[in-house]
């Protein structure tokens, strides 16, 4: 059935309702005169052979029939002797041949419909006809009576037809309040979606008290509208963040710009240049971070190969020797420890890691890099531990620092001078390698952890540890 799109839903489900109840009903109606209908022949045709029955016992008896030979109006009865002469009969076949040219079978009893004939054109009756012993040889005693309507009694099939409609008329009726008071949630949420906007995120659609479908929907559209509130929240303070952090050197810059030009004696090109490069190097790291970002969210295809994330950890120590930090990078590593991974990834991701304890230790940096067993992956994981000896992060902040442009109050503030995007960055090059980036339990200050499925191919098994 083909049903208009811009019909309801509530008018489709109560149109297939009235359509299909329409059906049931009309089949049990017919269902019902047919049984009824059966049940009323079955009874008339054992009267008939009852009223015929009681008339062959009496021509058995006595040879004739005494008294009428029907007791209900609307009875025929024919008696015919062994030659086929009708002896006696009721009062509207007299005179007329017999009325079923059939006789008795072996059960001395058989019954037919007989159309026309003496009965006249267009009526049917049902003819039942016995034998009846004689010495001269048996006679056949035919009784009918016209058959039943299939609709049996004209206000029986009016009652019948009448209920069925009314009971489809409940049915469907019934199926469009049930259908109604469902999809009332339905409207109440889509009221309040209508009213949700920009301006007022914050509000949530109503869930019904029933643990049904709808209300499973209205769950599942307040966790969507509670994460996209929080990716609102985090994008206008995203912009705050970003933008404040664009000011501040190029309000340096300027600042500079303005005093050279006010001050030319007071200045040389070289002091100038040199100062204006520390805040362009801000700049580019802001605005690189952005990109990366960028990049990330959109999933841009990488270019993963196998290498050992020891050899990555030593050239990242080498080249913090040629930096110029007080802080001291300890450098423990395990060789043959393979990852398969996008390298420019994952030296970002070390970089990201060294920036950050660098501005938060107070003497020393440690790195660690090892192979830990873990059922989850046949050749284990790759886990790379940088330390710092600073203050450290409570453990319910440990998740805020990977939020972008998140900075910790107190000692992780942002006098530090990171851009608040560096952790973020790393995690999401984890998560793209298929690993977890982790703040762990330390003794002292922060202990960030990365684990890495290792690439078993061509890894070596359990190689020696070097210092």
């Amino acid at each position: 059935m083909t049903v208009n799109s811009n019909i309801s839903i509530t008018g489709r489900i109560t149109l297939f309702t009235g359509v299909v109840s329409a059906l049931l009903c009309s089949l049990l109606a017919v269902v019902l005169m047919v049984a009824i209908h059966r049940y009323a022949t079955s009874a008339l045709s054992s009267e008939i052979r009852a009223s015929g029955g009681r008339v062959a016992i009496t021509v058995e008896d006595l040879g004739r029939v005494s008294g009428p030979l029907a007791e209900h109006p609307g009875r025929n009865i024919q008696v015919v002797d062994h030659r086929g002469r009708v002896i006696d009969s009721t009062p509207a076949l007299r005179g007329k041949p017999p009325m079923a040219t059939f006789i008795p079978d072996g059960l001395n009893t058989r019954e037919g419909v007989v159309c026309g004939g003496v009965f006249g054109p267009g009526r049917c009756d049902i003819v039942i006809a016995q034998s009846a012993h004689r010495p001269e040889g048996n006679w056949t005693v035919y009784a009918s009576s016209p058959v039943i309507p299939v609709w049996v009694e004209p206000w029986l099939a009016s009652l019948v037809i009448g209920s069925a409609v009314v009971l489809a008329v409940a049915i469907t009726g019934l199926g469009n309040r049930i259908v109604t008071a469902s999809l009332r949630p339905v409207s109440a949420i889509r009221d309040e979606l209508d009213e949700i906007n920009a301006s007022r995120p914050s509000r949530r659609v109503p869930t019904p008290p029933n643990h049904d479908e709808i209300s499973g929907l209205a769950d599942s559209i307040n966790h969507t509208l509670a994460r996209l509130d929080t990716a609102m929240t985090q994008q206008r303070q995203f912009a705050s963040d970003a933008s404040h952090d664009l000011r501040t050197p190029i309000a340096a810059m300027r600042a500079e710009v303005e005093d050279a030009l006010l001050a030319p004696e007071a200045t040389t090109l070289t002091r100038l240049c040199n100062t204006l490069l520390g805040s362009l190097k801000r700049l580019e790291s802001i605005v690189f971070d952005l990109l990366t970002l960028t990049k990330l969210d959109a999933g841009a295809p990488t270019t993963p190969t196998a290498f050992d994330l020891a050899e990555l950890v030593d050239e990242a120590c080498q080249m913090h020797i040629h930096l110029e930090t007080t802080k001291r990078l300890l450098c423990h590593v395990e060789p043959g420890v393979q990852v398969r991974a996008d390298r420019q990834h994952l030296g970002r991701l070390l970089t990201n890691l060294l920036d950050n304890a660098d501005r938060h230790a107070e003497s020393t940096i440690t790195v660690k890099v090892q192979h830990e067993d873990d059922e989850r992956y046949p050749g284990g994981v790759a886990v790379l531990e940088v330390l710092d000896d600073g203050p450290g992060i409570d453990p319910d902040k440990r998740e805020l620092v990977f939020r972008r442009f998140t900075r910790l109050d107190s000692a992780r503030n942002k006098d530090t001078g990171g851009s608040g995007l560096g952790l973020p960055i790393a995690r999401q090059i984890a998560e793209a390698a298929g690993g977890t980036l982790r703040i762990e339990d330390s003794d002292r200050g922060a202990r960030f952890v990365l684990r890495l499925p290792r690439d078993s191919q061509d890894a070596p098994e359990s190689p020696p540890a070097a210092g």
